[in-house]
């Protein structure tokens, strides 16, 4: 019993790793994803929203982000993110400001953790 238990419980941690991989290669522009900050922001993706999730394990830090998908998008066009990753290529940043969506660490600080950004190329 504990074997299936366990043997299920794997299964389902591979679905779910597998639905996060895949989701941001079929994403449009402007689409947006939620997951643990343990995975790494996938290509063309910016973090936009820290929290803390129980599903994502427990602690101090923000440990679930939500990601946007700027791949696409228009010259011209400008997002605000979270500067917990660089802008992608062809996106350069244009300000930057304290916001409290976008607290990464649980080291409380009001200095410039969120960015504006227009996409140049």
């Amino acid at each position: 019993m504990i074997r299936t238990r366990s043997a299920s419980a794997l299964a389902a941690l591979a679905c779910a790793a597998l639905a996060l991989t895949a989701s941001p290669a079929s994403a449009a522009p402007g689409d947006t994803l939620n997951m643990c900050s343990s995975t790494l922001t996938p290509a063309g993706w910016v973090d936009v929203q820290w929290w803390n999730s129980s599903g994502c394990g427990s602690g101090f830090n923000p440990n679930s982000k939500q990601i946007k998908d700027l791949t696409g998008y228009p010259v011209g066009t400008q997002v605000n993110a979270c500067a917990s990753t660089w802008p992608p290529a062809g996106w350069t940043i244009t300000s930057s400001y304290y916001s409290s969506g976008c607290r990464y660490s649980s080291v409380p600080s009001f200095s410039a953790n969120t960015w504006t950004l227009k996409r140049t190329s």
